[in-house]
Formats: C-alpha cells, sequence, structure tokens
C-alpha cells in the first residue's frame, strides 16, 4: 500500500503544513545555532544530535498543533470538503499557520537574544503580563517593520506552496480512508503526551546544544503546563527523618535555639546579648545587576564607578550569589530565606500569605515596612505577596504626575523611584518609628531607555547604558539621603535580584548567579570585605544581625556576621543546586544529580561528593516539604 492510497488528497495540506513546520524550525535553529556558535563546544557527533533531536521534537510539537485540523478534516464528507466555502476557510486557516510559525520564529530569535534559551517559563509569563510586555516589545523593537517582514515572509510562503495546497481539494475520499489516517495523525501526540518530555533527548555536556535541540512551540506548552514540580516526585529524596537531621544540622548556629523536639521542623529562638538596634534599612533591589558589571570584578567599561568606590566604603560580599534568575526568586530568596525550590517562585505560588518573611519580623520590633516598586505591582503577583507579609506596597500607581519625570514600558526611571523612597521614608520618619523600604529598581531591562543628559552613553543603545545609568542614580539617591535627619541611623543595602543573563555552557552555569552586595552605614558599619562564600538565602539573618536583634527564625540562611556557610543555592525553575566551596551539585527532574567542579571560573564534570548531594537534598527536600504543609508561616516569638 502507498502513501498515495493510505491518505487521501484532502490531507495534502496537512503533509505540506508538517514540511513547512519542519524547514522553518530547522532554519531558526540554524541561526541561532551561528549566532551562538562560540558557546557551543561543538561536534560532528553533537551536530548530528542537534538536528536529530530537533527534528522529533519538531515532529511531536508539530502532531499537537495539527490535532484541530486532522479532526476537521476527517468529519467532512467530500461535497462540503470540496466546496468553494471550505477552500476559503482552509486558505485562511492555512495562511494564519503560516504566519504563527513566521512570527514565532521571529519571537523566538528575539527571546534567545536575550536569554540565550528557547522559549520557557519566562516566555509563558510573558503570555499572562500583555500590557507590560507588549509596551516594552514596542519601546525595544521597530514593531512595524517587523510585522511588515512577517507578513511578507508568509505571504512569500504561501505563494510559493499554494498550487501544491489546493490539490487537497481536487479528490474524493471514503470515511474508512479517512479514519485510518486519522487514527495515524493521532496517535502521535497521544503517545507523546504519555512518553515525551522536554528531557527525553538531550545532548550531554552544553546547555545550549540542548536549547538548540528543543522546539520553541513545544517548549513553551511544556512549562505551561510543568509551572510547578512536586519535590518528591521528580528529584532525590531521602527519609524525611535524615533530611530534616541534615538541614538542622545544617542550618544550626550557637547563637540559636530549637524551639522543640520535633525533628520535622527548623524554627529556632536566635538570642543576641545586648542592646538591640533598631536602624532603619534603605534596601535597593537592582534589576540584573551582574557581578561582572563591575570592575571590580574585571569589567574595563567604566560603567559602575560609584559602586565600585562604594565596596571600598562599605560591607562589601564579593562571593554573593543569586538564588535563581527571575526578580521574584530573588525576592524570595531576601524576604523568605528559603531555597529556591522547583517549580514558581513562591511569590507567585497561592497559599503565600502570613510567611516568615524579614517584612514580618521587623514588623514585631515596631518597624514599618514599605515595598516600593517602580512600575505595576500586579506584575508577578508582588504586591499581593508583599501586602500579605508584613509590607504597604508603593506602586506606579501611588507616583502622581509631578512625581514622574520620565517612565517606560516597565515604570519610571531610578530617580524618581528613589526620589518616591525618600518621601516615603520621610513620612514614616515623622511617626517616630523605623522603616524598612524594600526598593525594586527597573531601568536595567529592555528596552533600557532613561533620561538623556545624565550620563556619557546615550538612551536606548543596550545595557551598558542602562547599568551606568542605574550607577548614577544611586549615587544621586545617596547624596541626597545624606541631608535627611534619618541619614546617619538607617543602613543602606544594595543588592540584585539576579543577573542580567543565566544560560551557559553547563545546566547551571555559576558565574551567571554571581551577584555584589553592598551594606553601607558610614555612622554604624565599619568598611570591609567578607569574602565568605554565601547568597540571597544569607541575607534576612544578616540584617537583623547588624540590628544586633533576637527573634525566632525559620530562615535557612546565617548571619555573615558571624558565620561562614560556605555554600550557595542556585536554581531554575527545574534544575537546583548546591554551590559548596568549589563544588556544584545539580539536581534535575526524573531523579538524576550532575557534579561539577569550578576551576578558574569554568566548570568540569566530577565525580559526585555522596555528602554533598545529601546536604542538597536536606536543603531542597526540606523546603518543599515546609511550604506544602504550611509550616512556613509566621510565628511570633
Amino acid at each position: 500500500m502507498n502513501l498515495k492510497n493510505l491518505l487521501p488528497k484532502r490531507y495534502n495540506g496537512i503533509l505540506l503544513f508538517i514540511v513547512l513546520f519542519v524547514s522553518i524550525s530547522f532554519v531558526i535553529r540554524t541561526v541561532l545555532m551561528f549566532y551562538d556558535f562560540s558557546s557551543l563546544d561543538m561536534s560532528f557527533m553533537k551536530l548530528i544530535k542537534i538536528y536529530f533531536n530537533g527534528l522529533f521534537y519538531d515532529l511531536v510539537a508539530c502532531s499537537y498543533f495539527l490535532i484541530p485540523f486532522v479532526i476537521y478534516t476527517f468529519i467532512l464528507p467530500d461535497k462540503i470538503f470540496n466546496s468553494r466555502i471550505n477552500k476559503i476557510i482552509s486558505y485562511f486557516f492555512f495562511i494564519l499557520s503560516i504566519g504563527i510559525l513566521v512570527f514565532s520564529s521571529v519571537s523566538e530569535w528575539f527571546f534567545w537574544e536575550e536569554f540565550q534559551v528557547r522559549f520557557n517559563f519566562i516566555a509563558v509569563d510573558y503570555l499572562v503580563y500583555t500590557t507590560e510586555v507588549i509596551s516594552n516589545i514596542q519601546e525595544s523593537y521597530p514593531m512595524p517593520l517587523i510585522f511588515a517582514g512577517i507578513i511578507s515572509v508568509a505571504t512569500f510562503i504561501f505563494l510559493f506552496v499554494w498550487k501544491y495546497f489546493i490539490t487537497s481539494f481536487y479528490g474524493r475520499s471514503f470515511f474508512f480512508q479517512r479514519l485510518r489516517a486519522t487514527v495515524i495523525f493521532l496517535s502521535i501526540p497521544l503517545i507523546s503526551w504519555y512518553t515525551v518530555t522536554d528531557r527525553t533527548l538531550e545532548v550531554e555536556g552544553n546547555t545550549y546544544c540542548n536549547e538548540l535541540g528543543h522546539n520553541g512551540i513545544y517548549q513553551i506548552f511544556s512549562a505551561f503546563l510543568n509551572n510547578e514540580l512536586d519535590y518528591d516526585t521528580f528529584y532525590e529524596t531521602k527519609s524525611i527523618d535524615s533530611v530534616f537531621k541534615s538541614v538542622r544540622e545544617s542550618v544550626y548556629t550557637d547563637d540559636a535555639k530549637f524551639v522543640n523536639e520535633n525533628s520535622l521542623d527548623i524554627t529556632r529562638d536566635i538570642i543576641s546579648e545586648g542592646e538591640e538596634n533598631h536602624y532603619n534599612i534603605m534596601m535597593i533591589t537592582v534589576e540584573s545587576l551582574s557581578a561582572r558589571f563591575m570592575e571590580r570584578f574585571g569589567n574595563k567599561k567604566h560603567i559602575t564607578p560609584f559602586l565600585d568606590s562604594l565596596s571600598k566604603k562599605c560591607l562589601f560580599f564579593p562571593n554573593f550569589y543569586a538564588n535563581g534568575t527571575r526578580t521574584v526568586r530573588g525576592m524570595e530568596a531576601l524576604t523568605l530565606s528559603v531555597p529556591p525550590t522547583p517549580g514558581y517562585s513562591i511569590v507567585k505560588r497561592p497559599d503565600n500569605e502570613d510567611m516568615h518573611s524579614l517584612g514580618n519580623v521587623l514588623k514585631t520590633k515596631g518597624y514599618i515596612n514599605n515595598f516600593i516598586y517602580a512600575g505595576y505591582g500586579y506584575f508577578d503577583n508582588m504586591n499581593y505577596f508583599f501586602g500579605n507579609n508584613g509590607y504597604s506596597t508603593v506602586d506606579l500607581s501611588d507616583f502622581t504626575k509631578e512625581e514622574i519625570t520620565f517612565k517606560n514600558a516597565w515604570g519610571v526611571c531610578d530617580e524618581d523611584l528613589f526620589d518616591k523612597a525618600l518621601k516615603v521614608a520621610d513620612n514614616v520618619y515623622k511617626t517616630g518609628k523605623p522603616f524598612h523600604n524594600f526598593i525594586m529598581t527597573t531601568s536595567n531591562h529592555r528596552p533600557f531607555t532613561y533620561p538623556e543628559g545624565k550620563i556619557d552613553i546615550p538612551s536606548h543603545t543596550g545595557r551598558s547604558g542602562a547599568v551606568k545609568y542605574t550607577d548614577y542614580a544611586i549615587k544621586s539617591f545617596i547624596e541626597k539621603a545624606k541631608k535627611h535627619p534619618w541619614f546617619d541611623k538607617t543602613i543602606f543595602v544594595i543588592v540584585a535580584d539576579h543577573c542580567a543573563g543565566s544560560a551557559g555552557e553547563t545546566s547551571l552555569p555559576v558565574k551567571q548567579y554571581h551577584i555584589p552586595l553592598f551594606i553601607y552605614a558610614p555612622k554604624i558599619i565599619e568598611p570591609r570585605e567578607i569574602n565568605y562564600l554565601c547568597g540571597q538565602i544569607d541575607f534576612a539573618p544578616t540584617v537583623l544581625g547588624l540590628l544586633n536583634l533576637s527573634y525566632r527564625s525559620k530562615f535557612y540562611g546565617k548571619n555573615l556576621l558571624k558565620y561562614n556557610p560556605n555554600r550557595a543555592l542556585i536554581g531554575t525553575y527545574q534544575k537546583i543546586g548546591l554551590l559548596k566551596g568549589n563544588n556544584l551539585t545539580v539536581q534535575y527532574p526524573v531523579k538524576r544529580v550532575e557534579s561539577f567542579t569550578i576551576t578558574k571560573g569554568k566548570q568540569k564534570s566530577s565525580s559526585l561528593i555522596d555528602k554533598d548531594l545529601e546536604e542538597s537534598i536536606g536543603y531542597y527536600q526540606s523546603a518543599s516539604y515546609l511550604y506544602k504543609n504550611r509550616k512556613l508561616n509566621f510565628e511570633e516569638k
């Protein structure tokens, strides 16, 4: 039986679309490969695997895409299928489908340019927060020109294949022929649904190769369906008792006392000797402030002159790491001091109210806490999270027209944001209570626009300009703050939410999590560097240590003024890691583990260290257990 007898002519359009889908996917895969060719560590076998894996995922993605068209083609009798009105309907949907493929390919180019990965959880977020994202795209790219190009390409493709497509409407078919064809076409997505994941085929040893071997449309739907991962199902586990034995040993310090003998608990009382210091806390969380932007870490562009000078005048942490690759991961770590558990950040999950947060702890000490954001705080569920965890919220809707001198798709410029923070601080100061302001910037974000004339790099020319403008704005903010009566009793914190990029040759490239932490208070803190390997989960305990507070803790981090954790926890939505000294242990879904050694910034595969895996399981399994069972909620001492 040949293909002509197996598939009636009416399926010619579907076969043609499969060819177009695979061909367009091949082109975008090749374009992306040459764009980042230097990062691929390419060999002939890896090249073969990239295209073989790519063809596999292209066909799987296409099979899902075709489901409604296959069903439509099956149910119509010949008289209706070959009619003029069905030709018009079919032309419309065929052209629309080509347009979607071309649009998706162009979008993938821009997404890869920004993140060096195919579509993922971030793309899902972008589909949810359309107002900010569409505005950002309009300000970043010449959209009329891009859309004109997409329409032109889609039209050219249709005209090129039209004579093949039209043959679909000049044939006869029988019901059982159509049934047989439909069973064949639908069996592929059905089998794939139960057997194929985004990890079914992988190219070992290079993340870029793996990303190229995927299909963007498949990836975005995979991310949408798998936005939360149950730790016990997908990762290495141990008995819950042994897990908590391990993590209690990891979080214990000699100024802490566990509140009960319940082994499935990390709650402890932190006991500080002497008088508590209710200093104000002015915390600037800077969008995408990678350590690599600083001259202190080898950058030669001179784009952080103020921060480089500040690093010598403050408590500076040069070996500090972000928990994740998104703003909400940074917020989660800085406020809750928890590991980056798989799936969405807790900031975006349900049941995230009244948690054991820095804000709730400070609130019991009389602090007034404010989350101050340059844009609209409904984005990424930020206002809800902060509003239900000890903070009042101030966002773009609270700015008057007079307070806005410049804004883009993401919100007001850093100077306007900092001026607002000064006003908020002044209002709290008048009440006689201490304040904690969590300020979140947005200027270091595409489209990289900011007020002209402030720095020597024109607006909208790239990230370097955005970083230098933020550096300028922070300097201006500190100078203005010195004129306020609360300055001498205020601790200024400058920290990043995450790095500017997250891709690399390995699954968790450590250098892409390296961020700076500055704690500045010239009347309170002596300048020095603390070189411990540490991370964002250590921030809250360290700030509370600076205040010399006694408090009840469920934090996973340690006070860096007293203790050297010699570890950092880093992760993505699916990959979770423990950096211990120069060794990185990475856990993947489906209970796979890899180990790397970092030497002079390079990561190489190494033998697994059982003790590090045990500690990693302790952190992540216990955190998932405590969140799932609502045991991370706030408890006042």
